[in-house]
């Protein structure tokens, strides 16, 4: 390398250095928050259930079979009061609970309520005291718990900083020499901790650099609503409508259809359509509803998260819709993954605990790169004091002669 490409190879990390610098010190708390409440989410799920497993987990009768889904969900119904049940859960491990989403008048979101499928008890709610700290957490996460329309972009720009943090510092991180390459990739565990501290930056961000990309560009998803937009159309993937479409005050009367058939009948189609051990998700449909919906995805340590939908028709359990997952162009699987992108679970137990490791990385970036900063501002310091003694003692030896 000749040295005008030096010259500007040093200028060029230069520039890089101070905004990677700058924006750290000025987004680092935030960053901070948003990645350590990010890495205690991702297996909330798994904790929730092993600290609350006399809920979510039931002893198999030797023999017995599970008791039929309607009469599971007029025992949840006639014990909750009030509440109608909008779906049904039927896992794929035998020793798990059913869950029944019930939803009261005027509540936005409903209460999901675990059953124990072989004697129809009623074990409990999803609303437990883990839950309400996850809770916590998830808001955190989302909006510092602040108002949302304060939080949620404060967030949301603190996201972008962190993508250019990301960025900026795979720049600085490129040596000059290939011989070097060597050692910005590991930790020299007997340097003194300084130097510990420095490696432990830099190479560990290096090697969570291309998932906290990820995560940082799918996150900006719930932040801003052009960004959503931008993401939609960058992938040519139309965005869902929220809410009922078309204005109902001129549609013709409903007709109200009773079925026949049991949820078992609409569960049997499912299954030999799908074939492959899963949990199922059935929708309970209105009754002046023609169709009902049923989703299901695969289970397992590496399962890819996509659900594979069902729309049969509910007077005689015939599929009047059916969309797999594997068969969506990759931009359709995109966009309806982002939120299992951005959480790790896209395969399962396996992408979680990347993320989960990479996660706990990034919320390290902050407090590590804090130390370095304040380690630069010491020596800086002590060079100062170093030429102004120097100085000093010139100008001494100077008056002396």
């Amino acid at each position: 390398m000749n040295s005008d490409k030096k010259s500007l190879w040093k200028k060029t990390r230069k520039l890089f250095n101070d905004i990677h610098l700058w924006l750290g010190i000025g987004a680092g708390l935030i960053l901070f928050v948003v990645c350590l409440t990010g890495t205690i989410y991702t297996f909330y799920h798994e904790i929730e259930e092993t600290l609350h497993a006399d809920i979510y987990k039931v002893d198999v009768p030797l023999g017995a079979s599970t008791l039929p889904l309607n009469e599971l969900i007029t025992q949840v119904e006639s014990s909750v009061k009030e509440g109608k049940a909008t779906a049904i859960s039927i896992p794929a491990d035998l020793q798990e609970t059913y869950t029944v989403s019930v939803q009261k008048e005027g509540e936005r979101r409903g209460t999901s309520y675990l059953i124990n499928p072989y004697t129809g008890a009623v074990m409990g709610n999803s609303k437990t005291a883990s839950s309400e700290f996850f809770m916590i957490v998830f808001r955190l996460h989302r909006w510092l718990m602040l108002d949302t329309e304060i939080g949620r972009p404060i967030v949301g720009w603190a996201t972008v900083i962190f993508t250019l943090l990301t960025i900026t510092g795979l720049v600085i991180w490129i040596p000059q020499k290939v011989k070097s390459w060597k050692q910005g990739l590991k930790i020299k565990w007997s340097a003194n901790w300084k130097r510990i501290n420095h490696d432990l930056h830099n190479a560990l961000g290096f090697y969570a650099a291309f998932i906290l990309l990820i995560m940082s560009l799918t996150g900006l998803y719930w932040s801003f609503d052009w960004y959503r937009d931008g993401l939609y159309a960058t992938f040519g993937v139309e965005r869902p409508q929220r809410g009922p479409k078309g204005d109902d005050k001129n549609k013709e009367e409903k007709i109200i259809q009773i079925s026949t058939l049991k949820l078992e009948d609409y569960l049997n189609v499912a299954n030999t359509e799908l074939n492959y051990a899963g949990d199922t998700r059935i929708s309970l449909p209105s009754d002046d509803k023609p169709t009902i919906s049923i989703a299901k995805s695969k289970v397992g340590f590496f399962a890819v998260s996509g659900r594979d939908e069902l729309t049969l028709d509910k007077m005689t359990g015939e599929v009047k819709k059916k969309e797999l997952f594997a068969d969506e162009p990759l931009n359709h699987k995109i966009m309806h993954s982002i939120r299992s992108i951005h959480t790790g679970e896209i395969f399962g137990t396996f992408s979680k605990i990347i993320y989960f490791i990479s996660c706990l990385i990034a919320t390290s970036l902050p407090v590590t790169g804090t130390i370095i900063w304040i380690n630069k501002l010491k020596k800086k310091s002590q060079r100062k004091v170093k030429k102004r003694g120097f100085k000093e003692n010139r100008k001494d030896v100077a008056f002396a002669e």
